[in-house]
């Protein structure tokens, strides 16, 4: 299993946080997603022979938001 927490910018509500977390979250292999608005973070526990880092960014970045 492999943790990143990603910078994530354009995040400030509920819905952001929702829309993210259901995203990235239905990704195979996808384990656990954490969104914390104040810090503009994503954690995402994920088991690396599913998916990679540069689909869980995509899959935020067509959400409407910047992964910098």
């Amino acid at each position: 299993m492999e943790n990143v927490t990603l910078n994530v910018q354009g995040m400030s509500c509920g819905h952001c946080v929702k829309a993210v977390e259901t995203s990235v979250g239905a990704l195979a292999g996808v384990q656990e997603v954490k969104v914390d608005l104040a810090d503009a973070k994503v954690i995402v526990a994920f088991d690396e022979s599913s998916v990679t880092v540069d689909q869980i960014k995509e899959t935020i970045d067509e959400q409407g938001y910047d992964v910098v």
